[in-house]
């Protein structure tokens, strides 16, 4: 059974980008088309989403607080492929819960931050 790949970005202001994936297992076999419509139903217009609020690794750019003014806080859907690639989720979720995931955080509501301000706390601590 194939597994599920998917494919996220960081695209800054400049739209420089740097590339995220995660694979999840698909015991539920479902079809790429399913899946692509339920996380796109899930994200904001252009696919944007807060990695961190679905715990997905961020894929920013800036690192010790050097942020610059194309930065800001949201990633990116690109897509969904298929895999045979083993699962990599660090919480071992299926794409099934991680779609459920998706759909309740867009109920609570993509919450927005200050990167610049975030950036700079990591230094502090």
């Amino acid at each position: 059974m194939d597994n599920t790949k998917f494919n996220y970005l960081y695209r800054d202001a400049g739209n420089y980008k740097k590339w995220g994936s995660v694979v999840f297992a698909n015991p539920d076999g479902l079809t790429l088309d399913s899946i692509r419509w339920a996380l796109q139903s899930a994200f904001l217009q252009d696919g944007l989403f807060i990695a961190e609020q679905i715990r997905l690794r961020d894929v920013f750019f800036f690192a010790e607080g050097n942020t610059t003014s194309d930065d800001h806080c949201f990633h990116e859907f690109d897509g969904v492929e298929a895999t045979l690639e083993v699962p990599h989720d660090k919480h071992s979720r299926t794409i099934g819960q991680f779609i459920v995931e998706c759909q309740r955080e867009a109920k609570r509501g993509w919450m927005a931050f200050d990167c610049h301000d975030r950036a700079a706390q990591r230094i502090l601590f």
